[in-house]
């Protein structure tokens, strides 16, 4: 693996630990700096605006790197996310809390950039492999992140945010020594067109052959936000998991995903060809799906997650076909609008799923995961369309 991939992927897992360390923190936190026992309130407009500003800025930060290049881009949203993370250690009041938390999903939007980063220096065929590694470091980050923030947050509850100042330093050292620019900038003026996070949007949605890809991102990111919101509710409810078996399954989960996507997307499209392949991935989910919402024994769970991690293939897949769509100068426009599709699914698909689950709960908990497939068959059409879209444009 060539050094600029090795920086790409540290900052990946950067901005997942970021995103997971403080899960474990955050309640005892925002009871310290509010002085209040009730920030349930609190806690949902954190993670909402974290989400919301990652959706604002993902193409703002993606069509800068076409004009500017990716290099100082990066290097400035690794600064400012240091800089960020010693602002949330010492924040006195919760006001500068929601800002910090607020700046950090911007210096996160960076995931748009380093995407366009893989595509430029990657041909086709390494494409769907490389995005599948991309995938597993950021699965890799988000284990280790509530992990890291439950450790030190137990001896300080603002030590982790020190710890990813630290290590988001070293990042930008390495990124300001060992990174070189992978694209030629346009150049163009910027104006205040450029900083208007609407102006990709209205761009993408005026060359309709790239439509579908975005909605099959976002229906994929949205079942994605399932799991996060109802698993915990689900395992206790259908086989009385504790915190540890709870625990356990996520982390049996996240070790199959990131597994999969490190090795399987490259093999599965040069045997299937990407579309075929992205269709596996959706069926392998589904039968796993299928699974968990009839089970009747904990063990059940275990059992199927090889399958459940064939859908570690679809998205890689997705995204190599993704690139082909755009012209190269476009690629960090492109890749910021798909990270925003990301972004809109995490703010509004948890709400959708935790309703759903609710309305069910008492009479079946797994007919969440049915509705989940449900979610998963819109992509379908969506995906066999794709052999009709043309070259890039």
């Amino acid at each position: 693996m060539n050094r600029s991939l090795i920086v790409i992927f540290t900052a990946i897992i950067l901005d997942a630990v970021g995103i997971g360390l403080i899960f474990p923190i955050l309640p005892s936190l925002l009871q310290e700096v509010s002085q209040s026992q009730n920030v349930a309130p609190a806690i949902g407009t954190m993670t909402a605006l974290y989400a919301a500003m990652q959706f604002v800025f993902a193409p703002v930060l993606g069509a800068l790197s076409d004009r500017l290049g990716r290099r100082p881009v990066l290097l400035i949203s690794l600064g400012g996310a240091a800089v960020n993370y010693l602002l949330l250690a010492l924040a006195p009041n919760l006001a500068v809390l929601f800002l910090g938390r607020a700046i950090a999903g911007l210096t996160s939007a960076n995931i748009s950039v380093a995407m366009a980063y893989i595509t430029d220096i990657s041909t086709e065929d390494q494409r769907a492999r490389r995005f599948g590694l991309f995938n597993a470091m950021f699965g890799i980050g988000f284990i280790i992140g509530p992990v890291l923030g439950g450790v030190l947050g137990h001896h300080w509850v603002r030590l982790p945010f020190v710890a990813a100042a630290v290590l988001n330093g070293g990042n930008l050292l390495m990124a300001l020594f060992l990174l070189p620019e992978s694209c030629i900038p346009s150049r163009e003026r910027i104006d205040l067109a450029a900083l208007n996070p609407l102006g990709p949007l209205r761009w993408v949605f005026s060359v309709k052959r790239v439509l579908p890809f975005i909605l099959i991102f976002f229906v994929f990111s949205a079942t994605g936000e399932a799991y996060g919101t109802c698993w915990a509710l689900w395992g206790s409810d259908s086989f009385h998991w504790n915190g540890l078996w709870i625990g356990l399954s996520l982390g049996a989960f996240g070790i199959c995903q990131t597994l999969a996507q490190a090795f399987l997307p490259g093999p599965a499209v040069k045997l299937l060809g990407e579309r075929a392949a992205i269709l596996a991935g959706v069926a392998g989910v589904c039968l796993a799906l299928g699974v968990m919402a009839f089970a009747t024994q904990g063990w059940m769970i275990f059992a199927i997650m090889p399958v459940f991690a064939l859908g570690g293939i679809g998205v890689p897949a997705l995204q190599s076909l993704a690139t082909r769509q755009v012209e190269e100068g476009r690629q960090g426009q492109f890749q910021g609008v798909l990270a925003s599709a990301v972004s809109l699914a995490s703010i509004v698909a948890p709400l959708g799923f935790s309703s759903v689950y609710f309305v069910f709960r008492d009479v079946w908990p797994g007919a969440i995961w049915l509705a989940v497939v449900v979610v998963y068959a819109l992509s379908v059409p969506l995906v066999l369309r794709l052999k009709h879209v043309g070259e890039a444009v």
